[in-house]
């Protein structure tokens, strides 16, 4: 199963936002990281290296981010993994809270995580009223 890390610069965001996308997959491995380390708003690159290694498995690691730094801290994390580990960790740009959802479903019912990554970025044209 592909795993999920969630980055916002609220921990609490982040955690809601799993909370939510687990409903879809609770088999699926996610992790919410945000803030930082002393508990201010922001994001800590070594706290998301710790989430990735800790929801890695043979399928790789889809990453969500909130905002601007989220993304540069993100990449700081992946960069700090093992050689072998970046190439099975991406990078999204899917919309936080929808992205993780169809995350979570698409990494349950078995999806690569190339698979995994295009359904989450298609999540941005998610009709909310019809």
């Amino acid at each position: 199963m592909v795993g999920v890390v969630i980055v916002s610069h609220s921990l609490k965001a982040a955690e809601g936002i799993k909370e939510i996308a687990q409903q879809m997959g609770r088999d699926v491995p996610v992790a919410a990281v945000g803030g930082t380390a002393d508990g201010q708003i922001g994001t800590d690159p070594l706290a998301i290296k710790e989430a990735i290694e800790g929801v890695m498995g043979s399928d790789g690691v889809l990453l969500l981010v909130d905002l601007g730094s989220a993304v540069l801290n993100t990449q700081l994390a992946v960069e700090m993994l093992e050689d072998e580990g970046q190439d099975q960790v991406v990078l999204s740009n899917a919309p936080i809270l929808e992205g993780a959802v169809v995350a979570v479903v698409e990494s349950a019912m078995g999806h690569n995580l190339e698979q995994v990554k295009k359904a989450a970025e298609e999540a941005i044209h998610m009709e909310k009223l019809l």
